[in-house]
């Protein structure tokens, strides 16, 4: 259970180089209320710096729908951040 009120869980679901990074296809966060989705991007550089120049170049996805860099985080929403991806 929460013990903050102003926290909301999400799902991140990683890709290409995101996983690389990070060695996991998903991980779990628990953030402030009224988040956005480049903010959960922001998060991520502070632990990993190197994937700063991959933030023009990374769309994002909240439930299975593309989202906006500025679109806002719900209680269990789930986060796909999409690099661009190459290969044959």
């Amino acid at each position: 259970m929460f013990t903050n009120p102003n926290q909301i869980q999400v799902k991140i679901k990683l890709f290409a180089i995101f996983q690389e990074v990070f060695a996991t296809d998903e991980m779990h966060l628990e953030i402030e209320s009224g988040t956005t989705v480049s903010q959960i991007f922001d998060h991520l550089v502070t632990q990993q710096p190197s994937l700063e120049k991959w933030r023009s170049l990374t769309r994002y996805a909240i439930n299975l729908n593309f989202a906006e860099p500025h679109t806002l985080l719900n209680h269990g929403d789930e986060v796909a951040l999409l690099p661009p991806v190459s290969g044959g």
